[in-house]
C-alpha cells in the first residue's frame, strides 16, 4: 500500500524534546514512502507554545497545525476545556483541507486523540491506525498496534520505554520499526543567519563549547546542576582543553541563572571567553547556536534534545537517573551527577570521535 498525505495525531507535552523525539519516527515513515507528504495535528493545552513555530519549520513536516484544546494560556493551568464539538469542527475542516489517506493516532493513552483520529478518517475515507492500549480503543481505528505493554515485551524493552521509541508502538500495525533511527533536525534559514552573526564574534580556529545550564522553570529546578559544579566543570575543561569559547544558551527568562554563573566563574584566568547569548535567539535560531559548538553540554532540556538531532556532540548532565530521557547515539554522552573527571573525559571522547569521522 502506497499512502500520498498521512496525518500524524499527537498530544500531550509541548515541550521541545518531546515532540522533537517524533521525528524519528517521522523519519521511518518517509523512508516507508517518500513521496508522502507528512502532516502534523497537535492537541495542545493552550495556544502560543515557543515550539509551534519551531516545529513548523522540520524539514520533514509538509506542515504542522497545533489545535488548542483549553481556553486560556498555558499561565492558566486550570482553564476550561474547548467543547468537542469545536475540536471535530477544527479537526475536520483541516483533514478536508489536506485529504489524508492514512491517519495515525500516536498516542496510547486517553480518548480524545481516537476520536480526532475517528472524525478525520470518516471526514474522507482515509484508513486509521492506532493503539489498543485498552479494550475497545481498537474499535476507533482500522488497524490496531498492541499495547504498549505488549510491544515492549516483543521487542525486549524495559518500561518506561524511552520518549522516542514510544512513536513506534502505533507503528508496528505499519510493519515499520525504529531499527535505531536517531531523532533529527536541520540548521533553518535563519538559525543560519544568526550563526553568521555570531560566528564574526568568535577568534577564528578556536574550540567552541556551549553549555545549556537551563531549567529556569520552576517545575524544572531539580534538573538543574548546581552553578557552583557548572563553574567547577569548566574549569577543569580549560585545563583539559585549553582555551576555549564558552556560548551560554537560554531562553530570556534563563539569563539571570547564566549572569549567576558567570558572577560565580570570576575573572577568567584560563583564556575562557563567556559569551552570554541568552534571550538573544528564537528556538529555531538556538539551532544556529549548536551548530557552531564543537561541543554542546546541556542539562536535561530541550537545547539537549536540539543538539542530539543536529549530530553535535553532546553531553547531557542529568540530576538523576531517567532512562525515558537518554539518547543512545555515539555522538551523546549521558551522565548522572558527573565528576568533573567525568566530564572532562566524555569532552574528550566526543572530541576524539568527531576528529575520527
Amino acid at each position: 500500500m502506497t499512502y500520498q498525505r498521512i496525518l500524524m495525531v499527537k498530544s500531550h507535552s509541548m515541550g521541545v524534546g518531546d515532540v522533537l523525539r517524533s521525528s524519528a519516527a517521522w523519519r521511518v515513515l518517509k523512508d516507508k514512502w517518500p513521496q508522502a507528504e507528512l502532516h502534523l495535528v497537535f492537541l495542545s493545552k493552550h495556544a502560543g507554545y515557543p515550539t509551534e513555530d519551531f516545529i513548523r519549520q522540520h524539514h520533514l513536516l509538509t506542515s504542522a497545525t497545533f489545535i488548542t484544546i483549553r481556553e486560556g494560556t498555558p499561565a492558566h493551568p486550570d482553564a476550561k476545556r474547548v467543547p468537542l464539538n469545536k475540536i471535530k469542527a477544527q479537526t475536520t475542516a483541516l483533514s478536508q483541507k489536506i485529504q489524508p489517506d492514512l491517519v495515525i493516532d500516536f498516542e496510547a493513552s486517553g480518548i480524545r486523540t481516537s476520536l480526532v483520529t475517528r472524525w478525520i478518517a470518516n471526514s474522507v475515507d482515509a484508513k486509521s491506525v492506532g493503539i489498543s492500549q485498552f479494550l475497545g480503543r481498537g474499535l476507533f481505528y482500522d488497524l490496531s498496534a498492541p499495547s504498549v505493554k505488549d510491544y515492549a515485551r516483543a521487542q525486549g524493552l524495559h518500561l518506561p520505554m524511552d520518549y522516542t521509541e514510544r512513536d513506534f508502538v502505533v507503528l508496528a500495525a505499519l510493519g515499520l520499526h525504529r531499527n535505531s533511527t536517531p531523532i533529527e533536525l536541520q540548521v533553518s534559514k535563519d538559525a543560519r543567519a544568526y550563526a553568521d552573526k555570531l560566528q564574526k564574534q568568535l577568534a577564528p580556529g578556536k574550540r567552541v563549547i556551549g553549555l545549556n545550564i537551563g531549567c529556569g522553570t520552576a517545575d524544572a529546578l531539580p534538573k538543574r546542576p548546581p552553578i557552583a559544579q557548572v563553574v567547577s566543570a569548566i574549569h577543569a575543561m580549560a585545563k583539559q582543553a585549553g582555551s576555549f569559547v564558552c556560548l551560554l544558551a537560554g531562553a530570556p527568562f534563563e539569563k539571570p541563572i547564566n549572569q549567576a554563573f558567570i558572577e560565580a566563574y570570576g575573572k577568567p584566568t584560563d583564556a575562557v571567553e563567556l559569551i552570554d547569548c541568552a534571550g538573544e535567539t528564537s528556538l529555531s535560531e538556538l539551532s544556529g547556536l549548536i551548530s557552531l559548538c564543537d561541543v554542546f553540554i546541556s542539562s536535561d532540556s530541550g537545547p539537549y534534545h536540539m543538539s542530539v538531532a543536529l549530530g553535535k556532540p553532546t553531553i547531557a548532565w542529568f540530576m538523576y537517573a531517567e532512562p525515558s530521557s537518554y539518547h543512545h547515539n555515539d555522538w551523546c554522552k549521558c551522565l548522572i551527577k558527573p565528576s568533573n573527571d567525568q566530564l572532562t573525559q566524555a569532552m574528550h571522547e566526543l572530541l576524539e570521535n568527531k576528529l575520527r569521522k
